[in-house]
């Protein structure tokens, strides 16, 4: 928080969601709110529309990658989930951010200044980091997990490691992980030891042509998470392109791709 105006990270994700956050922060502010995206998925984002008219900021590719699997990933996870959730999922009005970068930006927020820096591919290809320094706290996104391993359904795993070495750099005081209890740098360094790790053993077992059935249980994480990383570290080393297009993520998700749109 400013004298001017404070800064929301992250959304959540659906509207009555979205609308929890605002109603805490009133609790503490009148100020206007500025609005963060660490990333593009939905449990992050998909509360946008409750801050609307604030500026939303994101990576460039957030707001792309909003645009692109937004709609397919609505309709999935509105599938999958129980009652309420999955109407306020099924209601969502996707809001990408507006205010859209590619390497850093800095946020005047009236006498403190925050710095958005995009340090390089990880949990997706657009993460971005909220550095406060003036009270030695860091906003990660999900670039950290605490409680859970790391998720790599959209992630660069062989990038991951490098990306980790740079959140560490920042990490002077407090790190506030995309979930989970707060960390430190110590946290992070050891996080990044396991990512770099795990692209170790996918870039040996690619290169001895293992397949992932076979390579997984060299990997140092739990099984699901070990052949996810594998399969997008694969993909990595073939060339493939880094994400589907919406209508093979829909036939891969289950979703009939002509019920998704941009809006509910």
């Amino acid at each position: 928080m400013g004298e001017s105006a404070c800064l929301v990270v992250d959304t959540r994700m659906t509207h009555p969601q979205g609308r929890e956050i605002a109603e805490a922060v009133r609790r503490v502010t009148a100020l206007p709110w500025v609005v963060v995206n660490t990333h593009g998925h939905f449990d992050h984002c998909f509360g946008n529309h409750a801050f609307l008219p604030a500026p939303i900021w994101g990576h460039e590719r957030c707001a792309e990658m909003l645009r692109r699997d937004g709609p397919v990933k609505r309709a999935h996870f509105a599938g999958r989930a129980e009652p309420p959730l999955s109407a306020d999922l099924a209601a969502v009005e996707i809001v990408p951010p507006d205010r859209t970068f590619g390497g850093e930006a800095a946020v005047d927020l009236g006498g403190r200044t925050v710095h958005l820096r995009h340090l390089g591919r990880g949990h997706t290809d657009n993460d971005v980091v909220v550095d406060v320094p003036d009270a030695a706290v860091l906003f990660a996104g999900d670039l950290v997990e605490e409680g859970y391993p790391p998720v790599f359904g959209d992630a660069f795993p062989l990038d991951w490691p490098a990306t980790m070495d740079a959140v560490a750099a920042l990490a002077t005081g407090a790190v506030v992980p995309g979930h989970g209890a707060v960390v430190d740098g110590a946290f992070v360094r050891e996080q990044g030891a396991t990512l770099a790790r795990a692209a170790e053993v996918a870039r040996e077992a690619y290169a001895a042509g293992r397949p992932v059935d076979d390579a997984w249980p060299d990997m140092p994480l739990p099984e699901d998470f070990a052949r996810q990383a594998l399969d997008r570290a694969y993909r990595q080393l073939r060339g493939d392109p880094p994400y589907d297009p919406p209508e093979v993520l829909a036939a891969r998700l289950g979703v009939p791709y002509g019920s998704t749109s941009s809006r509910p």
